[in-house]
Formats: structure tokens, C-alpha cells, sequence
């Protein structure tokens, strides 16, 4: 029977990654169709940057607010509703023919967005078997995919066939939606199994002793660290998710600027970097679980300095190396972060990981417009010798309390 519920576990485990992966597919081609609508919308930069804006509002900000929500009023199925937004946006976005019915669409998605994370690592988390760490790194393994597989997406079927041909990425949204029935299924069982166990806690049955670990779970730590920690943390995504901002959108830039490549070779690259993140967050999640969070957040985020210090000096070969290096070992940091997170205020999964997977984005989106606008003043090349600095601020995971956790 526990095989049985481990293979069970195991197999919502990689239904909850292939949806990440769908939802954050959905969330690249908003960018990656800029130059289209550009041009046949005849939109300004600046109109570019509040589709930019209205998309990040509505995927990081409502974050923590659909997970304080979902944490007080658990519904099994809100991740089919959030689909369902996503579905919505998309079809909306394939016949856009102004600058607001765009605005619309790409907030219809970014809602989708918003309730897809929160409640997928709360499920990612009950579905753990104690190997948190891991289990979020499949989930968050995902998202990166996606996130590397959109623009090659758009590539392949929007470009050479127009705006129109986003409803196919509509279609993989009812696929998605499918997907997601099925979680939200098993997601509900697991809660009435809860429930159950709940009222024998309340009758003073035998399970009591064994749920209380599960029912209303409080921290071991004081209210002092765990503002501490909590800011600790903050600074922390603060200079993961600003480097990170920084070479997602400008390492194409810099590799043509610099080494003079093509706009399809500068891809490629970039596309490297992607899938080095995927490794990394696999490598973090099963580090994480055996040896602790601490470690892994100081090594991802900290150890990775020294790469990111030597790449704006060295020639294509080492660049391309050092590229692949960083993306491994800083993003080994994001499942430990939002596990140890979580730990941190274990009675509060939902609005933790929304609020985390919020900052991540809405740091991404300042980062990416702050450094844009210092290479308009400065140079691509400045930029990151500049964002170089920014892993040596891992130095502060020093201030991080050790927490025992629980399985």
C-alpha cells in the first residue's frame, strides 16, 4: 500500500511540473511576440512596457493574496478556474487588434498565473513524502522549461504563421486544464483524508498524536528570527533574481555585442542557460533534503560569485562556459529558499510560496527595466560587470537560523 501511495504521489509530483511547465510556456510568449504587435499594432517601447507591467501585476502581486486565501479556504479546483483564465487570455491575445484588448488578454493570463503557483507548491509540498526539497525542484523544473521552450515556440509556429496561430497554444491549455483536473482530484481526497483525521484529533482518537505534526503546525522559532530570517531571505532574492533578470534579457545582447554573434547563435546560448537552470534546480532540491537548505542557498547563491565576477572578462569559449556554471549553481538556490521559507511559517504553505514566486517575478520585471535603461546610458558590456557584485550579497545567508526539519 505505501509503494502504491509513493507511485501515486510520484505521478501528481510530474502532472503538477508538466502544468508549471504549460503555464510558464503561456507566460513567454507574451514577450517573446513583442516585435509582432509592435509592428502590427504599431505600439511604442513605452506601451511595450505597460504590457510588461500589467502582465507582472497580475502574476506577482496577486500572488500572496490567492495563497493567504487558499491557506484559510482550501478549493481543491481553483487550479482548473486559474486554467481557465489562462485559456481566456490566450484566445483573447490571438485577435487582439488594439493596444487595451492586449492589455486585457496578458492580465487574463497573468491571473491564471497568480492562483497556478501558489497552489501547485502547496500540492507539490503534501505530495513530498518528507523530500520537500526535491519535490519542489520538480515542480519549479517545470516552469524552466517552459520558460526556455516559449520563444522557441513562438519561433516555430507564430512567426512564420501570425498572430492568429496563438490559439494553439490555447488548445495546450485545455490539455493543460485536463492535467490539472486530475491534481485538483487527488488534491481533494487528500483534504477530506485530512479533515477526517482532524475531527479524530478533536474526539481524542489514536491518530491524534501522529496529525498534530500535520493540523496547525507552528514555528520552533521566535517572532524576532523569523523577521530576521525573512528579511535574510528577502535579500537573498533580491541578488539571485536581479542577476538572473539581467541574463535572461540582455546575454543575447551581450554575446552579439561583445563577440559579434548572430541573433539565432546568441539563442542558443541563452537557451543553454535555461536548461542549466533546470539542472541546477534538481541538484538543489536533492541536496537540500540531505544535508540542509542553509548549505545549498550558501553555496548557489555565494559560490556562484566567483563565476559571475570572471565572465565579463573572458573570451566566447569561457563566457559560454561560465554562463552555463552560474545558471547551474545560482538557481540550486530557489527550491531550498522557498522550502526553507515555508519552514519558517509551516502553518502558512499558500502565502509563502505566492508571496515568494511573486517577489521572484516582480524582482525579475524591475531588474530587467533597471538595467535596461543603465545600458541605454551606459553599455551591455558595464551592465554586467556591474550585476557581477550582486552573488556576493549570499554573504548575509550567514545571518539564517539553523531550523530542524520535519518530514
Amino acid at each position: 500500500m505505501r509503494d502504491l501511495k509513493k507511485k501515486a504521489a510520484l505521478s501528481i509530483l510530474l502532472m503538477v511540473s508538466l502544468g508549471h511547465l504549460l503555464n510558464d510556456m503561456f507566460q513567454a510568449v507574451i514577450p517573446a511576440i513583442y516585435p509582432m504587435i509592435k509592428e502590427s499594432l504599431g505600439l511604442s517601447f513605452m506601451q511595450i512596457g505597460a504590457i510588461t507591467l500589467t502582465n507582472q501585476i497580475t502574476s506577482s502581486l496577486l500572488q500572496p493574496l490567492v495563497g493567504y486565501f487558499s491557506d484559510k479556504h482550501p478549493r481543491p479546483y481553483g487550479l482548473v478556474v486559474g486554467m481557465c483564465f489562462t485559456l481566456t487570455g490566450l484566445l483573447l491575445l490571438s485577435m487582439a487588434e488594439s493596444f487595451p484588448l492586449v492589455l486585457l488578454s496578458v492580465a487574463f493570463v497573468g491571473v491564471g498565473s497568480s492562483v497556478l503557483h501558489p497552489e501547485s507548491s502547496k500540492i507539490a509540498r503534501l505530495a513530498s513524502g518528507g523530500a520537500k526539497g526535491m519535490a519542489q525542484s520538480i515542480f519549479q523544473i517545470g516552469g524552466n522549461v517552459g520558460r526556455a521552450f516559449g520563444p522557441i515556440a513562438v519561433a516555430l509556429i507564430v512567426v512564420p504563421h501570425g498572430q492568429g496561430s496563438i490559439r494553439w497554444f490555447a488548445l495546450l491549455a485545455v490539455v493543460a486544464i485536463w492535467v490539472l483536473a486530475k491534481i485538483c482530484s487527488w488534491y481533494k481526497m487528500e483534504l477530506s483524508g485530512q479533515g477526517k483525521s482532524q475531527s479524530d484529533v478533536r474526539r481524542g482518537g489514536e491518530q491524534s498524536s501522529g496529525m498534530r505534526l500535520r493540523v496547525g503546525e507552528q514555528s520552533r522559532l521566535s517572532k524576532r528570527q523569523i523577521v530576521v530570517a525573512l528579511l535574510v531571505l528577502l535579500v537573498l532574492m533580491f541578488s539571485k533574481d536581479f542577476y538572473t533578470a539581467n541574463i535572461q534579457s540582455y546575454l543575447t545582447f551581450y554575446m552579439i555585442d561583445k563577440f559579434g554573434l548572430s541573433v539565432t547563435a546568441s539563442q542558443y546560448v541563452l537557451f543553454a542557460f535555461l536548461v542549466s537552470t533546470a539542472v541546477g534546480l534538481l541538484i538543489g532540491g536533492e541536496v537540500g533534503d540531505r544535508y540542509g537548505r542553509k548549505y545549498v542557498i550558501w553555496v548557489s547563491i555565494l559560490g556562484s560569485s566567483p563565476f559571475a565576477l570572471l565572465l565579463p572578462y573572458c573570451d566566447l569559449a569561457w563566457t559560454i562556459i561560465l554562463v552555463i556554471l552560474v545558471g547551474v549553481v545560482m538557481s540550486s538556490a530557489m527550491s531550498a529558499i522557498l522550502v526553507y521559507g515555508t519552514e519558517l511559517l509551516p502553518g502558512s504553505v499558500g502565502m509563502i510560496s505566492g508571496a515568494f514566486f511573486g517577489l521572484s517575478f516582480g524582482l525579475g520585471g524591475i531588474g530587467s527595466a533597471v538595467f535596461g535603461w543603465l545600458a541605454d546610458v551606459t553599455s551591455i558590456q558595464y551592465v554586467f560587470q556591474l550585476t557581477a557584485f550582486l552573488p556576493l550579497l549570499g554573504i548575509v545567508t550567514y545571518l539564517l537560523p539553523n531550523i530542524k526539519e520535519r518530514n
